[in-house]
């Protein structure tokens, strides 16, 4: 009886992955708001704001898909170091310089550090692990990213400070602090690429186009949730320190709200399993991404400090579906030998939604007022609900969402049916999508 594919001795290399992801996310946390304050502080407006935000994003614009093609031919390790550097390096030079488009231009610096470690990472992710665990460990993988969303705003609330003018040198020592936290992230990277898998990688005789890839049913969907849903956090990280600044929010009270949202996201992905099980993907994703647009939009009412809190929570906790599922429903539908593509393609969308999302945040904000871009982001939310309806693509789910996981915590959803097909005749099908024999060829390993 064949044995399903173990993806790594006890995933020891998924728990230091996310831990280096907690670090490297953090500092960019932990930076976001602090640039955004140092450019209040060298007198930006709101619509320069956006501009420096969206720099942050433009960077990556060109160079997803070829860092995307790289990867699918290659090794994946080689982009979480060079991510980490860069990401230091932004941070750092984003607080020693004086003039906004240095301060954009280091940010831009910034996100392609960020870019270079995500695309790296997920297609670690979704090269190590097998067609059952890719829901259960992009989740963990994910809360790696709320951990430092967590951490990040809380210590960069801690260290600015506004009270007799020091707002320009607390943010820039924020910026300094948070290029030393990303530098933490090296130290979780030795050995977590796996040769047997890098050697096993597809081969292919050339690239698969970047049409035929977003022509796939369930990729365009997918990346246009993930921009949806990052947009929406990328906004809160970038205008919540706005919006406390107009509504006489202490900036050690705005780190915690976005701390809120981060630690309600981490509880999300951590029931994720039992939320697939009970409601299943379709119904997961609609119901979350219809929530987190009320809600959002919801931001924009002058509510008081207590009820921002519970609607942060709430929101946060409807975001945490968005981005792992999406992962999972992009590398799913992708061709063979396209994967990393695919997810460079997600990111490249995710990158030009942080682009435009900031530029009309500000130009929005600059006319109407501050609080105006959260109902923008409202509308995408309730769009991205709308193509939840959708479905997926060549996965097939069944209606019920993946199957529940067993003692030792392994999922076993069916596999995609690029996948199915040259497994077919080792596996039918039992009534309920179970498949057969499962009980009888387990091997030990660790939960989920």
């Amino acid at each position: 009886m064949t044995a399903r594919p173990r993806s790594g001795p006890r995933r020891g290399w998924l728990l230091r992955l996310v831990i280096a992801f907690a670090f490297a996310q953090g500092a960019v946390s932990m930076a976001r708001p602090a640039v955004s304050y140092r450019a209040l502080a060298l007198g930006a407006d709101e619509t320069a704001v956006g501009v420096i935000a969206g720099v942050y994003a433009l960077f990556p614009l060109f160079v997803a898909v070829p860092l995307g093609r790289r990867t699918d031919h290659g090794r994946c390790a080689p982009l979480l170091p060079l991510g980490v550097l860069l990401i230091s390096g932004g941070c750092a030079l984003s607080g020693l310089v004086s003039t906004l488009p240095a301060m954009a231009a280091w940010s831009g610096v910034m996100g392609l550090g960020h870019l270079c470690f995500v695309i790296g990472a997920q297609s670690l992710v979704a090269r190590q692990s097998a067609p059952h665990e890719q829901d259960r460990n992009f989740g963990h993988f994910t809360i790696g990213a709320s951990l430092g969303q967590l951490i990040g705003p809380i210590a960069a609330g801690a260290l600015i400070s506004g009270e007799g003018g020091a707002l320009g040198r607390t943010s820039a020592l924020a910026l300094l602090v948070s290029a030393g936290v990303c530098a933490v992230a090296l130290t979780s990277l030795w050995r977590i690429e796996h040769r047997r898998t890098t050697d096993a990688r597809p081969r292919t005789d050339g690239k698969v186009p970047v049409r035929t890839i977003l022509g796939t049913r369930g990729v365009p969907a997918g990346i246009l949730i993930s921009m949806a849903v990052l947009s929406a956090t990328d906004i809160l990280t970038a205008y919540l320190p706005v919006v406390g600044e107009h509504r006489s929010i202490a900036p050690a009270t705005v780190g915690l709200l976005l701390s809120l949202r981060a630690a309600a996201t981490i509880a999300c992905r951590l029931v994720m399993t039992p939320l697939l099980r009970l409601l299943g993907r379709r119904a997961l994703l609609t119901t979350s991404c219809l929530l987190a647009g009320l809600l959002c939009a919801g931001v924009a009412l002058p509510v008081s400090v207590p009820v921002l809190a519970v609607m942060l929570a709430v929101l946060g906790f409807c975001l945490g579906v968005g981005q792992p599922l999406s992962m999972t429903t992009v590398v799913r539908a992708a061709p063979d030998g396209a994967r990393s593509t695919a997810l460079a393609l997600r990111l490249t969308g995710n990158r030009l939604g942080q682009v435009a999302a900031p530029a009309a945040a500000g130009l929005i904000a600059g006319a109407v007022g501050v609080a105006a871009p959260f109902v923008l982001l409202g509308v995408g939310l309730v769009g991205a609900a709308g193509l939840g309806l959708r479905g997926e693509g060549r996965t097939g789910p069944s209606p019920t969402g993946p199957e529940p996981a067993d003692e030792e915590g392994t999922q076993t959803e069916p596999a995609p049916a690029d996948e199915a097909v040259s497994d077919r005749s080792s596996r039918r099908s039992a009534p309920g999508g179970c498949p057969r024999g499962r009980h009888a060829d387990r091997s030990p390993r660790s939960g989920g």
